[in-house]
């Protein structure tokens, strides 16, 4: 079985473009499980993977595509949950999406796109932004 870890956020077209991604890979999805991953880095109310619309969106879409999937849930740092995850779960591919911003926005703020491209151990495929947005 060929496992990807599919972390995601609450932006349900990027994550649905994730999806689409996973779908033109080679193989059919019989041979393939998707977790799909997000960290809540503020989560006060003890929100749930399952209440956000692009989990479940994702989710619906891969499994009627055929497709094997997880959902799962961390907090804190989502550059270092996916990490943790990709080694936990010791995925043969990380897809994640990827999304504009400023210079000085990645300065301030960090990238966990750029962050686990430059820290992981194993293949990342990288979905690109909307490029109409």
């Amino acid at each position: 079985m060929y496992e990807i870890l599919m972390p995601i956020d609450t932006d349900t077209d990027r994550a649905l473009r994730q999806a689409r991604a996973v779908e033109d890979l080679p193989g059919g999805p019989e041979d393939v499980h998707v977790t799909v991953l997000h960290s809540f880095t503020d989560n006060p109310s003890g929100a749930s993977i399952t209440q956000l619309q692009a989990a479940r969106r994702v989710e619906s879409h891969l499994e009627d595509a055929g497709y094997s999937v997880t959902l799962d849930e961390r907090s804190g740092s989502p550059a270092d949950a996916i990490l943790d995850v990709a080694a936990e779960d010791d995925v043969d591919l990380i897809c994640i999406g990827g999304r504009k911003r400023s210079p000085t926005g990645k300065v301030l703020f960090g990238s966990v796109t750029q962050s686990v491209l430059l820290d992981a151990d194993r293949s990342v495929l990288v979905c690109r932004r909307n490029v109409d947005a």
